[in-house]
């Protein structure tokens, strides 16, 4: 397993993981390769192309401004979206673009091309990047492809041999099914979250790693928190309203809070969904679309089932509680796919209610198996979920499925928590399951917009 968790939660802006985080990585890269190449100071125009589900929901995603923001230097993580917006709003006015904040280049209206029935054929979610000089000479070009959850590969990483990429880091507790996943466990006698702590420790010092995950779930619970401070519109003209805060004031009227505890994961799944689709500060869980779901399932948990902890305690079981998540998350990657545009939602919401789940019952006390078990149960039950948003928007239905993948999750630990952890369909069977099912979807239910919900929505 050589993706650390630490990239598994990135932290960026909204609303998509694979159309927005990732884009803006691709373009950031390149630009970096300019500069590593030494074009930079040559380069006097660049056009990009977006291809497959990039081109057909592109605009719903701000993949357009994504490309511009990582052109102008600015990363996922630390983007200011409002200083980024007016400075791409002067890319628009007058045409110039700073490169990498740096360098003044031409970058009209159509230096960025949206390819609605063209794909590449690695991955639906593929971009082109060319910068010219004077007299139009083709310096660089380049192809990445945003492969779910804001990962990105070049066409080198994508074209390469699997059995002769770069070997991996040496890790304690390797693993690359859910079945050496548990076979680790048994033989250590750990917890699926000390297995990652120890595989994480290669890469950062323990200090380091908890710091960052505590940052994580902190930047987790303040999308929670500001999305039940927020009502209004959302925007991109599908007026849907805001419905988290307005849920959390009609809960706390209704008095007493435990009575009401699965509706108030559904409102904070909401919360940070609604946060997401006005390109606010999110982390991707594993992606952007299925972000309200891991931090609703952690807040359940601290607001319902942790009586008694100090803020210490808190935070190690938080810590935990994603590491637990990540190890699943990272199976996923590797195994299946975390991206819409390549299995449907199955590969976003349905991951992210394993994830959940798996950390759920891990913070609960389940055993290893009961927590592969409870990631078994989440994913089983969004087998085939195709991947269909309105407008392209990561609105409808894909907020409420946040909201209902939350329930799903704890309902999922809590029936692996009542059993021994024996089951017949394993997390490994699961996840053949999903990649198989994604492959044998219709490109049409696979964010593409072309399909389902999509097409039948009707305006009111």
């Amino acid at each position: 397993m050589s993706v650390s968790v630490l990239d598994l939660f990135s932290i960026g802006v909204g609303p998509s993981s694979s159309h927005t985080v990732g884009p803006m990585r691709a373009a950031g890269i390149f630009v970096q390769q300019l500069k590593y190449q030494g074009l930079l100071s040559r380069t006097t125009h660049v056009r990009v192309e977006l291809f497959g589900s990039l081109g057909a929901t592109g605009r719903g995603h701000h993949t357009p401004s994504a490309v511009l923001w990582g052109l102008m230097g600015h990363l996922p993580e630390t983007v200011d979206p409002q200083a980024a917006r007016e400075r791409e709003q002067k890319v628009h006015d007058t045409g110039r673009l700073l490169l990498q904040g740096t360098r003044e280049i031409d970058f009209p209206a159509e230096a960025l091309v949206l390819h609605q029935d063209r794909s590449l054929p690695f991955h639906a979610n593929g971009m082109r990047f060319f910068a010219h000089g004077d007299g139009d000479v083709l310096l660089w070009e380049r192809t990445y492809y945003s492969v779910g959850g804001g990962f990105v590969l070049d066409e080198d990483e994508a074209c390469a041999d699997p059995d002769h990429r770069p070997a991996p880091e040496t890790l304690p507790y390797p693993f690359h099914t859910g079945r050496q996943l548990l076979e680790t466990a048994r033989r250590t006698g750990l917890p699926v979250s000390s297995l990652m702590l120890g595989n994480e420790l290669t890469r950062c010092s323990e200090p380091e790693l908890r710091d960052r995950l505590a940052r994580i779930w902190q930047v987790m619970e303040d999308g929670i928190d500001r999305g039940l401070a927020h009502d209004g519109i959302l925007p991109g003209g599908l007026n849907v309203r805001r419905r988290a805060a307005s849920i959390a004031r009609k809960l706390r009227a209704e008095g007493d809070q435990n009575t009401h505890a699965m509706e108030w994961a559904t409102a904070y799944a909401m919360a940070v969904s609604e946060e997401n689709a006005t390109g606010g500060r999110v982390v991707t869980a594993p992606t952007n679309g299925a972000a309200g779901i891991l931090p609703a399932v952690g807040r359940y948990f601290l607001t319902f089932a942790a009586d008694g902890l100090s803020a210490d305690e808190r935070q190690d079981v938080m810590a935990c509680f994603l590491l637990t998540a990540g190890a699943f998350g990272l199976l996923l990657k590797e195994n299946a796919s975390l991206s819409g545009a390549e299995v449907g939602c199955q590969g976003e919401v349905g991951s992210a209610c394993a994830m959940a789940a798996a950390g759920l019952a891990e913070v609960l006390g389940g055993s290893p198996e009961q927590v592969e078990n409870a990631a078994e149960i989440g994913l089983e039950h969004h087998l085939g979920l195709t991947c269909d948003p309105v407008g392209g928007l990561v609105q409808i239905p894909c907020i409420e499925r946040n909201a209902m993948a939350a329930v799903k999750a704890i309902t999922a630990a809590r029936l692996a928590l009542r059993g021994t952890g024996e089951h017949r369909i394993g997390f490994d069977e699961a996840m053949a399951t999903m990649k198989q099912t994604g492959a044998d979807m219709p490109a049409k239910y696979r964010e593409t917009s072309r399909g389902g919900l999509a097409i039948n929505f009707i305006p009111c």
